[in-house]
């Protein structure tokens, strides 16, 4: 078994995204297109392909121990000078917030030696020359902006790049359980379908038919039983309109788990306005 490149980090949402990429691409950032941008929780770390669960695990744990949002600040831009050549901006609002959910998800596979300690940051400029960030810093000194979290991610790096992209992500908040006993299954929201669905559809041998550019979305819930992916739900806004499909793994039909499915992507899809 191979290992993969995993690393961990909040992404800024849109429009923030699109605006922090502004001033990234001003500065001439080096990793403008090879990495979106992002508030790292854990940096690059080498994780065993078999150990992958785990760290999905870990993941959604995790967040299922964070409240809906995370709230915080960005700005203005500092740098880590003379130390690291690195214009950021530093983070600032429900800063304990982000530091309890990194510590949730600091334990192995997820873990590293560190080069330099934690401080929230969403970088603007790596190794950029010292004449530029003093510049950047002068010029962006009245830059703030505000910023809401309320998912977090699992990237990979892929080559050739290397790029980083996500691969999966987990909605803050605890999971709805539905059912009891034997029976009980746990409805976790994310925008992707994550590796252990995509095993799952590959499995039954089925596509969802979720297109590569929707106009909005997708929304995924992922029905789960003592940790197993026993079905998905997906919807998402195309230009024929809503779109939806609904899976339950073979073994596990039956029990009323696409019905589950079927009402909590209804509830998702309009807490998004989309209806």
């Amino acid at each position: 078994m191979g290992r993969l490149r995993l690393g961990v980090a909040l992404l800024l949402p849109s429009p923030r995204a699109e605006e922090v990429n502004g001033l990234r691409r001003a500065l001439d950032d080096r990793s403008l297109e090879r990495v979106p941008p992002h508030l790292t929780l854990v940096p690059p770390v080498n994780v065993r392909q078999q150990d992958l669960g785990r760290a999905l695990a870990t993941l959604r744990a995790a967040a299922a121990a964070t409240a809906a949002s995370i709230v915080v600040t960005v700005g203005p831009p500092a740098s880590f000078l003379p130390a690291n050549p690195v214009l950021y901006l530093p983070v600032g609002g429900d800063v304990d917030a982000v530091h309890a959910l990194r510590q949730r998800i600091w334990q192995p596979p997820l873990t590293r030696s560190l080069t330099w300690p934690f401080v929230p940051h969403v970088t603007l400029a790596d190794d950029a020359h010292p004449d530029r960030i003093d510049a950047a810093q002068r010029a962006l000194a009245g830059y703030t902006a505000e910023v809401t979290f309320d998912r977090v991610h699992l990237l990979i790096e892929r080559r050739p790049g290397p790029r980083w992209q996500p691969l999966a992500d987990v909605a803050f908040g605890p999971p709805a359980v539905v059912a009891r006993g034997p029976l009980a299954v746990e409805l976790v929201r994310s925008h992707q379908v994550d590796p252990e669905g995509v095993l799952l559809l590959e499995v039954e041998g089925v596509d969802l038919g979720l297109p590569s550019a929707p106009f909005k979305g997708p929304m995924v819930v992922t029905a789960r039983r003592e940790g197993g992916v026993v079905g998905l739900a997906a919807g998402w806004l195309s230009a024929d309109g809503f779109q939806s499909a609904v899976l339950v793994a073979t073994p596990h039909r039956g029990q009323g788990i696409g019905r589950h499915l079927s009402s909590a992507l209804a509830v998702a899809v309009g807490e998004q306005g989309w209806g």
